[in-house]
């Protein structure tokens, strides 16, 4: 291969380099999406009483140059509450002593192991 062929491939592979990633990392904060209602489907995370809560987990993503940026949340107020637990009184003087029901942090490094493959697999398809 020349310098020229070369210089013409990697210019290339930076070019799609962006959208590979994002579509591999929204694939991921899908599935990690999916492992976090999965954990909050009963102990030890929390159980399901109307559903309205594991559906409330959403996945936002927006590009950056060659690249993207992904956010797993939830607007329920009880979401924080439900992971990390609540011992003392709330607004209204109600008393608490309700234990954490852990359902994102267990899918974090799994996660992570899933991010680690498709970034990879991203490079892989870029430079193909």
């Amino acid at each position: 291969m020349t310098p020229d062929e070369l210089a013409d491939r990697l210019e290339a592979a930076a070019d799609n380099l962006g959208p590979a990633v994002r579509r591999r990392l929204v694939h991921t904060a899908e599935l990690g999406r999916g492992m976090i209602r999965a954990n909050a489907t009963g102990r030890p995370g929390p159980n399901v009483i109307t559903g309205k809560y594991r559906s409330s987990w959403e996945v936002v993503g927006r590009a950056i140059p060659y690249g993207a940026q992904c956010t797993i949340g939830t607007n329920a107020p009880q979401g924080r509450r439900l992971e990390f637990g609540f011992v003392g009184p709330d607004s209204l003087g109600r008393v608490y002593n309700q234990p954490p029901f852990p359902h994102v942090g267990p899918a974090v490094p799994r996660m992570e192991a899933v991010l680690q493959e498709q970034m990879r697999a991203a490079v892989e398809e870029v430079l193909g």
